[in-house]
């Protein structure tokens, strides 16, 4: 506003008027500079009514501001002085346009117009573009802080999730386009339907009034023509007494009425029109009194009506005079007969100016609207609707069960949000975090209710494999140790990178679990035959060695009831095969290497070890050291080769659990 009034009041040939739109959009952005550029205009236009219809240009220049300020133009000053082109575009031709329409008799061409909108634009864009880069490099950083117009009905994003939520693309349309869709359809058709009602509307009012001013002039004209001259009017012409006097009357009234193109008065006969009087114009010489003018092909169906002396309707015709509205008025004499008519042309061109600028205004006020609204209606629609549904998409999308603190983070992210639209949004968002605690809620339950049944299952397991083992009294705490020592083996091999695409943490798992049914099919054999005090015979052998596919049958009958279970399965591995050898020469089957499932080859080391450290009626325990030299002799042949090197390098483990069993002495400090 003040750029302006200092160019209005010290005459320079600039505008200066938007200097204060580009600011605030370059400060604030699309919201605020829009918004400055549309009541501007309307401030403007209190004293100047034609200043609103320039409110578009307003706008385009805060659109301009707002995405150079986004991309970082205004930061420097020759980047800034770069953006002077395009706002010279986006002022210089709809101003162009504009000024054509709004102003058609002050032109020449518009090739003229647009020379002379671009000399003062170049003057006027250039200055207020420096000028706003000058203020805005010393405005304070905290003041343009609080300029940046951010609402968000929810708490701010984080960088991470504004980016995440960014790459988040709808399968086709978004919402933010759809309803940009509907807005511009909707607003082109009520603009239009409202455009073509008012311009006809326009047209009509405008036609009454010229209407109502030819009658009026040719109701004039009639009242100072005596009728009872007439005929001695188009006998002598202006030798007739009065007839220059009526004459000079008629220029006088023409003159005083600027949109009268033509007066005269005919006679109207068969032969055509007989001027009685007919005035020049600067362009066309009236007819002399008495002439005779051929009727025009427009009044051919007035005709009988015009020589019976009825009033007819004005007439608008395009022919050889132009495009003219025409009103005939009677003149009557004392007999009531009609001696002549009186008639008046306005021209037509003037009417259809009228429209055009009228068109033009109506054009420029609704595309000016439109832009105010789809701005503030997409930004309404982003705050309330697209950040929040999209953050919610997020948050649900990135929602982690792996672990426990994965599951807090997913939680607190979700209640971050913090969305308050206070509308069926936030209804949304408030039932999906409820839904969400509720279901956590349920699932911490199962997981403790899992916990509960797995520590029961493992302890049932542990007091099936205690009874089996109790009828065996040479094999004591049989079970437990070579679960530990298969621990130790696994985990060993882990570190060590052993067999990495079968040894994770769910096989460990499963194996430490299915540990103690490795010898569950003992319980078929006779306690005869475990408990004897010597060797075995070759037919007891055989019948122990039995104990291997027996458990692998009472495992799969297990497995039947439960044929989800992995470890059941382990479990069947560990009981049918943990007696084979490396080298094929195992039982029950004598299958060698890989083929025997990985988890059998660790328990087969495992078991080894504890027969060889642990007191048997038949033989005395190995000293620990004995029996590590065992395992690492019999590696490659009875033993996994891996297998054996990652329990011979765990020693110090091995020897920690054998201690804590009795099966080792405390090794010297020495």
């Amino acid at each position: 506003m003040l750029g302006a009034y200092l160019c209005s009041k010290f005459g320079w040939n600039l505008y200066l008027d938007t200097v204060g739109t580009i600011l605030s959009a370059v400060c604030g952005g699309y919201i605020p500079g829009i918004i400055v550029a549309f009541f501007t205009t309307f401030i403007k236009g209190i004293s100047d009514s034609e200043a609103v219809y320039y409110s578009l240009i307003g706008m385009l220049m805060a659109v301009c501001g707002a995405y150079f300020s986004k991309h970082k133009f205004f930061d420097n000053f020759f980047k800034a002085v770069a953006t002077i082109p395009v706002f010279m575009l986006f002022a210089i031709i709809p101003d162009s346009i504009l000024t054509w329409f709004l102003y058609p008799e002050s032109q020449t061409t518009f090739a003229s117009q647009l020379s002379s909108d671009f000399r003062i634009e170049l003057a006027d864009k250039s200055l207020s573009v420096i000028l706003v880069f000058l203020i805005f490099i010393l405005l304070p950083k905290s003041l343009l802080n609080k300029f940046n117009y951010h609402v968000l009905y929810q708490a701010p994003l984080t960088k991470e999730m504004e980016k995440a939520v960014r790459k988040n693309h709808p399968r086709s349309l978004s919402i933010n386009v759809k309803i940009a869709l509907i807005l511009t359809v909707a607003s082109f058709l009520i603009a239009g339907s409202s455009t073509v009602i008012s311009y006809i509307l326009y047209r009509d009012a405008t036609i009454n009034d010229h209407e109502n001013i030819a009658s009026g002039v040719a109701e004039v004209v009639a009242g100072n023509i005596d009728p009872d001259k007439v005929d001695e009017f188009l006998e002598k012409g202006r030798d007739a007494e009065g007839y220059e006097e009526v004459e000079k009357h008629l220029y006088m009234l023409r003159g005083s009425h600027p949109d009268i193109l033509y007066i005269y008065a005919y006679k109207i006969e068969k032969d055509g029109c007989h001027v009685v009087f007919d005035l020049d114009t600067d362009e066309v010489e009236g007819s002399e009194p008495g002439d005779i003018i051929p009727f025009d092909e427009s009044f051919k169906d007035l005709i009988p009506d015009l020589l019976k002396g009825k009033k007819i309707p004005a007439m608008i015709t395009d022919d050889s005079y132009g495009h003219l509205m025409t009103v005939y008025s009677p003149v009557y004499n004392s007999s009531g007969d009609c001696v002549c008519y009186a008639a008046a042309d306005i021209s037509m061109d003037d009417l259809a100016d009228y429209q055009n600028r009228f068109l033009a205004k109506l054009i420029a006020l609704f595309i000016g609207f439109f832009i105010l609204i789809i701005t503030v209606s997409l930004w309404f629609v982003h705050t309330n609707l697209l950040t929040p549904v999209n953050t919610i998409a997020y948050s649900a999308g990135a929602f982690a069960f792996h672990n426990d603190e994965a599951i807090e983070e997913s939680v607190n992210r979700l209640k971050s949000l913090d969305i308050r639209t206070g509308d069926e949004i936030e209804n949304l968002y408030l039932a999906f975090l409820k839904t969400t605690e509720d279901s956590l809620k349920y699932v911490e339950d199962i997981e403790t209710k899992n916990a509960t049944i797995s520590k029961m299952q493992n302890g049932l397991i542990m007091v099936l494999a205690d009874l089996v083992e109790s009828r065996d009294k040479c094999t004591g705490d049989h079970v437990r140790k070579t679960a530990e020592y298969a621990r130790i083996i696994m985990n060993e091999m882990k570190k060590r990178g052993m067999y990495p695409d079968q040894l994770n943490d769910e096989f460990i798992n499963n194996v430490m679990n299915a540990a103690p049914l490795h010898d569950i099919g003992k319980i078929h054999v006779s306690d005869v035959i475990l408990n004897k005090p010597a060797r075995l015979t070759d037919e007891e052998f055989k019948e122990m060695q039995k104990h291997t596919t027996l458990g692998s049958k009472i495992i799969d009958r297990a497995i039947d009831m439960v044929p989800d279970s992995v470890y059941l399965k382990e479990a069947k591995n560990l009981s049918e095969y943990h007696h084979e050898k490396w080298n094929g020469k195992g039982y029950p089957y004598g299958i060698s290497g890989e083929e025997i499932p990985l988890s059998a080859r660790i328990m087969a080391v495992a078991d080894v070890f504890d027969a060889l450290v642990s007191r048997r009626s038949y033989k005395e325990p190995f000293s620990f050291e004995k029996a590590m030299d065992i395992i690492r002799t019999d590696a490659g042949t009875h033993f996994d080769p891996l297998v054996a090197e990652a329990f011979l390098g765990a020693e110090e483990e091995v020897r920690k659990v054998a201690e804590s069993f009795g099966q080792a002495e405390p090794k010297s400090k020495a």
